[in-house]
Protein backbone atom coordinates (compact mmCIF):
# COMPACT_ATOMS: atom_id res chain seq x y z
CA UNK A 1 0.00 0.00 0.00
CA UNK A 2 2.82 2.56 1.22
CA UNK A 3 4.97 2.00 -2.48
CA UNK A 4 1.65 2.54 -4.14
CA UNK A 5 1.59 5.34 -2.61
CA UNK A 6 4.66 7.09 -2.76
CA UNK A 7 4.77 5.57 -6.67
CA UNK A 8 1.52 8.06 -7.64
CA UNK A 9 2.86 10.90 -5.46
CA UNK A 10 6.52 10.52 -7.93
CA UNK A 11 3.75 10.19 -10.46
CA UNK A 12 1.86 13.77 -9.86
CA UNK A 13 5.09 15.30 -9.25
CA UNK A 14 6.71 14.33 -12.49
CA UNK A 15 3.02 15.36 -14.51
CA UNK A 16 3.04 18.51 -12.91
CA UNK A 17 6.43 19.39 -13.27
CA UNK A 18 6.68 17.94 -17.08
CA UNK A 19 5.75 21.24 -19.07
CA UNK A 20 8.17 23.48 -16.66
CA UNK A 21 11.09 20.70 -17.27
CA UNK A 22 10.53 21.39 -21.42
CA UNK A 23 10.88 25.24 -21.27
CA UNK A 24 13.41 27.51 -22.86
CA UNK A 25 14.01 30.25 -20.73
CA UNK A 26 16.31 31.30 -23.29
CA UNK A 27 13.28 31.79 -25.47
CA UNK A 28 11.51 33.93 -22.77
CA UNK A 29 14.72 37.05 -22.60
CA UNK A 30 12.45 39.26 -25.46
CA UNK A 31 8.94 38.54 -23.64
CA UNK A 32 10.89 39.13 -20.12
CA UNK A 33 11.58 42.81 -21.34
CA UNK A 34 7.92 43.78 -20.56
CA UNK A 35 8.13 42.29 -16.90
CA UNK A 36 11.51 44.80 -16.18
CA UNK A 37 10.04 47.76 -16.29
CA UNK A 38 8.61 46.81 -12.15
CA UNK A 39 10.70 43.49 -12.40
CA UNK A 40 13.90 44.64 -13.14
CA UNK A 41 15.87 43.44 -15.81
CA UNK A 42 18.34 41.16 -13.37
CA UNK A 43 15.03 40.38 -11.77
CA UNK A 44 15.63 42.18 -8.13
CA UNK A 45 12.55 44.63 -8.32
CA UNK A 46 12.52 48.33 -8.98
CA UNK A 47 9.16 49.36 -7.41
CA UNK A 48 8.50 48.79 -3.67
CA UNK A 49 5.36 46.83 -4.20
CA UNK A 50 6.46 44.21 -6.79
CA UNK A 51 8.58 41.31 -5.74
CA UNK A 52 12.10 39.91 -7.10
CA UNK A 53 11.47 37.36 -9.32
CA UNK A 54 15.16 36.04 -9.66
CA UNK A 55 15.60 32.82 -9.08
CA UNK A 56 12.05 32.22 -7.33
CA UNK A 57 10.66 28.96 -8.05
CA UNK A 58 9.94 27.68 -11.67
CA UNK A 59 6.59 25.80 -10.59
CA UNK A 60 5.25 28.72 -8.67
CA UNK A 61 6.11 31.28 -11.04
CA UNK A 62 3.98 29.44 -13.62
CA UNK A 63 1.54 28.85 -11.69
CA UNK A 64 0.91 32.68 -10.63
CA UNK A 65 1.21 33.40 -14.04
CA UNK A 66 -1.79 31.71 -14.99
CA UNK A 67 -3.88 32.29 -11.96
CA UNK A 68 -3.14 36.44 -13.22
CA UNK A 69 -4.32 35.31 -16.53
CA UNK A 70 -7.18 33.06 -15.79
CA UNK A 71 -8.53 36.30 -12.95
CA UNK A 72 -7.96 33.21 -10.14
CA UNK A 73 -5.34 35.21 -8.76
CA UNK A 74 -6.49 39.30 -8.62
CA UNK A 75 -4.05 42.05 -9.65
CA UNK A 76 -4.51 44.93 -11.87
CA UNK A 77 -1.67 45.44 -13.55
CA UNK A 78 -0.55 41.79 -13.91
CA UNK A 79 -4.22 40.30 -15.14
CA UNK A 80 -3.10 43.01 -18.23
CA UNK A 81 0.20 41.94 -18.28
CA UNK A 82 -0.37 38.19 -18.27
CA UNK A 83 -3.77 38.12 -20.46
CA UNK A 84 -1.44 38.25 -23.65
CA UNK A 85 0.83 35.05 -22.37
CA UNK A 86 0.72 31.55 -24.30
CA UNK A 87 1.13 28.55 -22.06
CA UNK A 88 4.69 28.60 -23.35
CA UNK A 89 5.53 32.09 -22.75
CA UNK A 90 4.63 31.68 -18.66
CA UNK A 91 6.57 28.16 -19.14
CA UNK A 92 9.42 30.07 -20.42
CA UNK A 93 9.44 32.93 -18.09
CA UNK A 94 8.90 30.80 -14.76
CA UNK A 95 12.37 29.02 -16.11
CA UNK A 96 13.91 32.58 -17.37
CA UNK A 97 13.55 33.55 -13.78
CA UNK A 98 14.33 30.66 -11.59
CA UNK A 99 17.65 30.33 -13.69
CA UNK A 100 18.37 34.06 -12.39
CA UNK A 101 20.45 33.87 -9.29
CA UNK A 102 18.48 35.39 -6.25
CA UNK A 103 20.83 38.84 -6.11
CA UNK A 104 20.03 39.12 -10.03
CA UNK A 105 20.90 38.15 -13.38
CA UNK A 106 24.99 38.13 -13.06
CA UNK A 107 25.55 39.19 -9.49
CA UNK A 108 26.29 35.16 -8.45
CA UNK A 109 26.62 36.48 -4.78
CA UNK A 110 23.04 36.35 -3.88
CA UNK A 111 22.73 39.96 -2.74
CA UNK A 112 20.30 41.96 -3.67
CA UNK A 113 21.42 45.36 -5.60
CA UNK A 114 18.53 47.58 -3.90
CA UNK A 115 20.08 50.65 -2.16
Amino acid sequence: MMASVAAAAASLLLALSAPVLAADPAAAKSKAAQCAACHGADGIAVLPDAPNLAGQNEVYLAKALRDYRSGARKHEQMTVMAKGLSDKDIENLAAYYNRMPHGGEGSGDGASKKK
